[in-house]
C-alpha cells in the first residue's frame, strides 16, 4: 500500500485572497514504511508572502523570487503523487490550496476522498484534546528538534507527521515500524547510486514495487519476508 505523507507552506490561509503555495513537501510511504523518496519544491507565487504567514515559516519574498512557478513543478508533482492517498493534517487546508492551483492552471482537483486526515484522526482517537501536529509530538515524544535547527518547513513538518501518523494508526506497532522506516530510508537513499529528490526522475509503480522488494532484502530477519 503507497500513501503521500504531505505538507504545504502558503502565502497565506486565504485562497479568496489570492493566497498560493509557496512550499509543497511529501514522502513517499508504502506499508506504512518511508522508501527513501521524497519531493520538495519551493514555488515563486507572483505575491507578496503576508506578515502572518511569514511568523511562522520564515519563508521571504526575496527567497522566492527565482523560484520555478507552481505551473513549472505541477507535472513532477503530479507523477510523484499517482493516483494513492495523501496523508494530511489538516486535510481540507492544504486540499484546498492544491486544487486551486490546479483550477488556475485548467487541471483537474484531487478528490477530498484520498486525504487521510490525521486531524481528525487525532480528534477521534483523543476526543477534547488538543491535536495540532505540535501538540500530537509532544503527546507521542516526537522530537521537534529539527526545527530549531532548520526551522519550520513542508518537507520537515511531513517527516513528523510521518511519524505521528504512525502513533496514531500502529499504536503498540510504532516503534518497531519507525526503526525499520529509518533504516529502509537509509537504504533507499543510496540504493543503486539513485538520489531521493524527485523530480529529474521519474519512476513507475513498477519501480516502486521492485525497489521496496529490494530495500527489504537488506535488512537481516527482517518480518515482511515471504508476506
Amino acid at each position: 500500500m503507497r500513501e503521500i505523507i504531505l505538507d504545504l507552506e502558503t502565502t497565506g490561509l486565504d485562497i479568496e485572497r489570492g493566497h498560493r503555495v509557496i512550499e509543497i513537501g511529501a514522502i513517499e510511504v508504502v506499508d506504512k514504511i518511508k522508501t527513501g523518496r521524497f519531493f520538495h519544491k519551493f514555488t515563486n507565487p507572483d505575491m507578496e508572502v503576508s506578515p502572518g504567514a511569514f511568523s511562522v515559516h520564515g519563508i521571504s519574498n526575496e527567497f522566492l523570487k527565482d523560484k520555478p512557478k507552481f505551473n513549472e513543478v505541477v507535472d513532477d508533482f503530479l507523477l510523484f503523487i499517482g493516483t494513492d492517498k495523501l496523508v494530511i493534517h489538516n486535510a481540507p487546508f492544504d486540499m484546498k490550496f492544491i486544487n486551486n492551483e490546479l483550477l488556475m492552471l485548467g487541471r483537474g482537483k484531487i478528490e477530498y476522498e484520498r486525504a487521510i486526515d490525521t486531524l481528525l484522526l487525532a480528534r477521534r482517537k483523543f476526543p477534547g484534546s488538543p491535536a495540532s501536529l505540535d501538540a500530537l509530538c509532544k503527546r507521542f515524544n516526537v522530537s521537534t528538534k529539527v526545527r530549531q535547527s532548520q526551522g519550520h518547513g513542508a518537507l520537515i513538518d511531513s517527516e513528523l507527521l510521518y511519524q505521528v501518523y504512525i502513533c496514531l494508526t500502529e499504536g503498540v506497532q510504532s516503534e518497531l515500524i519507525l526503526k525499520r522506516a529509518e533504516t529502509l530510508s537509509n537504504v533507499g537513499a543510496n540504493l543503486g547510486g539513485k538520489k531521493s529528490q524527485v523530480g529529474a526522475r521519474s519512476f513507475s509503480h513498477e519501480d516502486d514495487f521492485e525497489q521496496h522488494k529490494q530495500f527489504l532484502k537488506k535488512i537481516p530477519n527482517n518480518i515482511w519476508e515471504g508476506a
